[in-house]
């Protein structure tokens, strides 16, 4: 039996339909439409970053024309095109039936990163993260939501390590050509831009729309040739230059993002800061307000129901600073259209108005300029509100208005095709229709829906995936790529070991060497021919952090020059797709931090779908979800004022676990070699966190408290 030729038409759509895909960031959360354009190209797929666009440019008209001449691969296109129309244009969602009164006046969420994935790499960390997985939960939702950041068209910096094992840094330029986005236009069909006064000049930025499902995200771009070049690298870097360099990149993002939503007649709900780099929109709306005749007094109090502000940072150094002097000249103008003199307006952004010796701090301006507040977990709440009680001189600790949220994460854009095709076998192809319900969840503490032999496997799949992603990166790393280094690569850990990861952003409060503090111990457990273990690290230091760059150098030092080699291995260039390798392929996810500077700490969060457990100190969203049986603690709900005895403390605590507990639990198989006690905290940790530290519930809570409470 032969099958039809495609007609040229039917061509064209499914081509049409490829393009519009690869041009909407859904893509990343389907694992079905992943892997059509990986099927196109599997070393452009590889090599490019997972970037469905600049895949579509390696492959011609001609040969995707003739590939999808395969009965076989055009219906898996036809399918996937099919599903992600069906998404888009859903009659009923979530947000329709529960949040209609914000239809037409979607909520404006601002943020200085996006990580939406690693083909858009224009996040620094955590942050950016949360903020892409709340763009992507908004989608899902169909909550009205609109997202604003800036292009920066060297992203963040990739990371090397040189022979000194210390990491240095370098930049690869983005085109937007070859990026999953596309430039918004005007009315006559030109790019589309407008102007913010930053010192004394006119800036003018153009803006790049990036499709995250049904919700557009717009990137602010000050590189145009009208502007000097000082502004034109405004937008080359994230978190890039100095402090003038900051200061004016917030000022492009907040009043320009407003600027920006007024030419493109969009009324926001709320204007959502995702912490404090965004708080100078408060200043433009004020300054609306009082060109269409109100009071100061009238545009604030207006200005403060519009607004809502999460922080998340329970460290001083992290809230924005700026002096005196740097605020006259960055900020001036913005002072005069307000009316007020020079400190006054620099009494917005200080917890003690009127002292001169007190910088301008961005926190404190969008606090006060926000109807709510509120941190990334119950601990950071406390936290924030004990640090910012000095605004709230007349009320105690208890009655400072700083709330809670706790962040989670996208499920979807973060399971692995291992445990997505697990799932298909079980449930057929609509298997995800209610993936964030407790109910989904639940069923997998039934031995019945899936045996432990069953989740045994899936582990080991996922572990093998990982090993051997980290031999494979190993390799890529080495400055000496001799015939015998792919079998000292390939000997490098062991499928069967106990896989403990660490990969987060390389401050010094996380404290990532502190599981090396007592070397002989670690040696002993690692090279236990019985019951051995093995460590997978990577992230990034800041570039002007060199404590943090040390921390780095010496785990890299230990990997490759002492009895740890083998059992221990680093990895360079840590990004999105890191991440997803790691925290699928991993047994268990360690967390030191010094309490309680870890204000969430959502790495954690995307390990337990995939059936990896948690070890962590009881900080940020942790000490909410232990529960005893889902993971294990590294000490108590409290810490030790002293940083000295502190990481003493936790030190021998986080031992005694792995010791006593983790070790244990896991080599203890039975007579088939399967660690029944294991798995029983497996199934309780994809059952009780996974639901409840998702995206979906957070934005639903911030739907429910704050986006409505609003409008």
């Amino acid at each position: 039996m032969t099958t039809k030729p495609l007609g040229s038409a039917e061509l064209t759509d499914l081509i049409h339909g490829l393009n519009r895909l690869a041009r909407n960031l859904w893509w990343t959360w389907n694992q079905e439409a992943q892997e059509i354009f990986q099927k196109l190209s599997p070393r452009a797929w590889q090599n490019l970053y997972h970037n469905a666009v600049a895949v579509l440019h390696e492959v011609s008209d001609y040969e995707l024309r003739t590939r999808l001449q395969e009965p076989a691969f055009a219906e898996e296109v036809r399918t996937v095109l099919n599903r992600f129309d069906a998404y888009l244009e859903a009659p009923s969602t979530w947000a329709s039936e529960h949040a209609s009164k914000l239809s037409g006046n979607p909520v404006a969420y601002f943020s200085a990163e996006f990580g939406l994935s690693e083909t858009l790499p224009i996040a620094a960390g955590g942050l950016g993260v949360l903020a892409g997985d709340h763009a992507k939960a908004a989608s899902d939702l169909g909550l009205p939501f609109v997202g604003i950041s800036l292009f920066y068209r060297q992203g963040y910096f990739m990371q090397s390590i040189n022979e000194d094992n210390w990491q240095t840094e370098y930049y690869a330029m983005l085109n937007p050509r070859n990026l999953p986005m596309e430039p918004v236009l005007d009315a006559k069909g030109e790019p589309l831009t407008c102007l913010v006064q930053i010192a004394t000049s006119q800036v003018r930025f153009r803006v790049w729309r990036v499709n995250v499902g049904r919700i557009a995200l717009y990137l602010l771009d000050t590189n145009l040739p009208e502007n000097e070049e000082h502004y034109r690298d405004l937008t080359m870097r994230v978190y890039g230059g100095d402090s003038t360099t900051r200061i004016m990149q917030e000022i492009l993002l907040g009043v320009g993002g407003v600027r920006l939503l007024r030419a493109l007649g969009i009324q926001p709900s709320t204007f959502h800061m995702n912490e404090g780099h965004a708080a100078f929109l408060t200043l433009e709306l004020m300054r609306e307000k009082l060109a269409q005749g109100s009071s100061l007094q009238e545009a604030m109090d207006a200005t403060r129901k519009e607004c809502l502000f999460t922080t998340h940072t329970p460290v001083e150094a992290g809230h924005d600073r700026f002096t005196s002097d740097l605020v006259q000249y960055a900020v001036g103008s913005m002072a005069s259209d307000l009316t007020l003199s020079h400190q006054s307006f620099m009494d917005l952004g200080r917890v003690k108005e009127g002292d001169e010796h007190e910088p301008f701090c961005m926190t404190v301006l969008a606090l006060k300029q926000s109807r709510a507040a509120n941190g990334v977990s119950e601990l950071h709440g406390q936290i924030s509100r004990q640090m910012w009680q000095g605004l709230y001189p007349d009320r105690s600790v208890e009655q400072v208005p700083i709330g809670h949220i706790t962040n989670g994460i996208h499920v979807a854009g973060w399971m692995k095709g291992p445990l997505r095709r697990f799932f298909r076998s079980k449930l057929g192809e609509d298997w995800d229709h209610d993936l964030n319900s407790p109910g989904f969840w639940q069923r997998m503490e039934d031995p019945d829906f899936v045996s432990d032999e069953e989740l045994w496997a899936l582990r080991a799949n996922l572990r093998r995936e990982l090993i051997e992603f980290a031999r494979r990166r190993l390799l890529l790393q080495s400055q000496h790529l001799y015939r015998e280094n792919f079998i000292t690569y390939d000997q490098l850990l062991k499928p069967d070991a106990l896989t403990i990861g660490f990969a987060r952003r390389f401050a010094t409060y996380k404290r990532a060497p502190l599981v090396f503090q007592q070397f002989e111990r670690i040696v002993r457990l690692a090279k236990d021919k019985q019951r051995p273990i093995q460590f997978i690290f990577a992230g990034k230091a800041h570039p002007r952090d060199d404590e943090g760059k040390r921390f780095i150098q010496h785990i890299i030092h230990l990997s490759k020059h002492t009895e740890l080699h083998g059992h221990l291995v680093f990895l360079e260039n840590y990004d999105i797709h890191i991440a997803r390798q790691m925290v699928s392929g991993c047994d268990v996810w360690l967390n030191n931090p010094r309490r309680p500077l870890e204000a969430s700490g959502t790495s954690g969060q995307k390990t337990s779908a995939h059936g990896c457990l948690n070890m962590s100190i009881m900080d940020g969203w942790w000490r909410e979800a232990y529960d005893g049986t889902n993971g294990f603690a590294i000490g108590g709900d409290e810490h030790p004022d002293s940083v000295e005895e502190q990481d003493r403390v936790d030190s021998e605590n986080l031992y005694h676990v792995l010791e006593n507990e983790v070790i244990a639990s896991y080599y203890h198989r039975d007579a088939d070699g399967i660690p029944r006690q294991w798995i029983k905290k497996i199934r309780r940790a994809m059952a009780t966190i996974t639901p409840e530290y998702s995206t979906w519930r957070m934005v639903q809570d911030y739907t429910n408290q704050y986006y409505l409470t609003g409008h």
